[in-house]
């Protein structure tokens, strides 16, 4: 999952309760325009997806759980990896999960057409992963361990349901200045006064950008050989009213702070989008934003 311009924080004067529920309404909301967006979340994310399925070490018939799997695609490759042959005695096998029910619909419906049939579905929070101890062999977690209230509590459960020998493989977002593509549109809103800053103590895309935070996070929790690593990947767009559209579509907190605008200001958000975006626009009027994620690998 993502943050920024395509994400869903949480104020923090809530209290936790609230929080994870505001989030979970917010995933929810967000599915559709996921779903009809799922090739290009894909595409841009393919680089980070590959390096987390390689630091895995993936066997035939391993069991993977994919958390916070969104449109699911960082977990349908790991299930092509541990399917094994078709006469295995024993196939691998994939447990996608998300806490919303709306992007598990997007990710169902995203496999049968893939045709990836060793796959289950189910609902799970981060924070609190209903399964037995020692129950996989690998677990993945693209972009959502930042987005919740107690991440030390979803790394530890992490590492509870890994089997002895098993390994984990997490991404979250690097430092903001490595990500113009997700800070242009919450940054237009901020400078022209729609919408507040975005709360530093609140869950969200950056809340384990920092230098080490991510490493430490996994090593506090009881992890071993953790190795994080930047991967760089681009979001590209044909013009930049197809970015501000794609950013509404799959944010809520954008669409509803965009919606309620005038048609003259959303123009002055445009204007500065365009603005900021120059850097990264071509003669033509294409987008290439860069971005950086971290991944990291561990054993449990």
């Amino acid at each position: 999952m993502t943050a920024g311009a395509l994400t869903c924080r949480v104020v923090s004067p809530l209290d936790p309760d609230e929080q994870r529920a505001g989030s979970r309404d917010a995933w929810e909301g967000a599915a559709a325009g996921w779903g009809r967006r799922a090739e290009r979340i894909r595409e841009w994310g393919m680089p980070v997806s590959v390096a987390m399925v390689d630091a895995l070490n993936l066997q035939p018939g391993q069991r993977v759980l994919e958390l916070a799997a969104g449109p699911g695609d960082t977990g349908f490759m790991a299930a092509e990896r541990v399917r094994g042959a078709d006469d295995a005695d024993v196939a691998g096998t994939l447990l996608s999960t998300d806490g919303a029910e709306a992007m598990l619909e997007v990710a169902r419906r995203r496999a049968a057409q893939a045709g990836i049939d060793n796959v289950e579905f189910r609902q799970l929070e981060l924070e609190w992963i209903d399964l037995p101890t020692a129950s996989v062999d690998a677990v993945l977690c693209r972009w959502g361990i930042m987005l919740i209230v107690d991440p030390a509590a979803a790394a530890q459960e992490i590492r509870r349901v890994l089997r002895a020998g098993g390994r984990a493989a997490l991404a979250v977002w690097d430092d903001p200045q490595r990500n113009p593509w997700a800070t242009i549109p919450g940054a237009a809103m901020v400078e022209l006064g729609y919408a507040p800053p975005p709360d530093p103590d609140a869950p969200g895309m950056f809340s384990l950008a920092a230098e080490g935070a991510l490493g430490d996070l996994l090593q506090d929790a009881g992890f071993t050989g953790v190795q994080v690593r930047a991967v760089p990947l681009m979001r590209t767009c044909d013009a930049v009213e197809e970015y501000i559209a794609e950013t509404a579509e799959m944010s809520t907190s954008f669409r509803a702070t965009f919606g309620r605008l005038t048609v003259a200001q959303q123009g002055e958000v445009a204007a500065k989008i365009t603005a900021a975006a120059a850097p990264f626009t071509a003669p033509d009027g294409s987008l290439r934003l860069p971005g950086s994620s971290l991944v990291a690998g561990a054993d449990g």
